[in-house]
């Protein structure tokens, strides 16, 4: 089976214009959809169920930043999170820190929106350093070394996005 970048006439890179990305979805969508294929024999519907599926699939996955990321990683044959788990000490002691700061935050609205723009804008800063390197990675071969080095900082830029992201829903769950 292809690849998502594939199912919806991408690139294979991390940069995707997110209108292009739309676009994309909704014609692949629109030549899939059951609807089209209801008065076909079974196998037609089932062939487009299955197809439409994996459209739906793609364009969930590609249009998040993060999620993206993370695909193309494995793509790229980069370390899984259950493979790469180690991060700075620094920053697991701000996490430790933030965690506190939410707990504090309850019932402060002022402080809940604070904290929530500084989690946005980490994540925003971790999406963005993941963006560059996944840019330098897109243009070196396959079989340069360099490559190789720079797929396991992305895994642990993606790593502490999460952490970031847990933060964010962590912030706005009810307690």
């Amino acid at each position: 089976m292809s690849d998502l970048f594939e199912r919806l006439g991408l690139p294979r890179r991390f940069s995707v214009d997110p209108a292009e990305l739309e676009r994309a979805y909704l014609m692949k969508s629109r030549a899939v959809h059951p609807d089209y294929h209801l008065a076909g024999p079974d196998a037609n519907l089932a062939a487009s169920l299955d197809a439409s599926a994996g459209v739906n699939e793609a364009y969930s996955t590609l249009r998040d930043p993060f999620t993206r990321a993370d695909y193309l990683l494995t793509l790229s044959g980069g370390p899984t999170a259950s493979e790469h788990k180690q991060m700075p000490a620094a920053f697991l002691a701000e996490m430790l820190e933030a965690r506190e700061q939410i707990e504090t935050a309850r019932g402060n609205a002022a402080e809940i929106a604070r904290l929530d723009a500084e989690f946005t804008k980490q994540f925003g800063e971790l999406i963005q350093q993941v963006g560059k390197l996944f840019a330098t990675v897109e243009q070196l071969p396959e079989t340069d070394p360099k490559r190789a080095n720079l797929l396991p900082q992305i895994r642990g830029l993606l790593n502490a996005a999460k952490y970031v992201r847990g933060l964010l829903r962590d912030l706005h769950s009810e307690s």
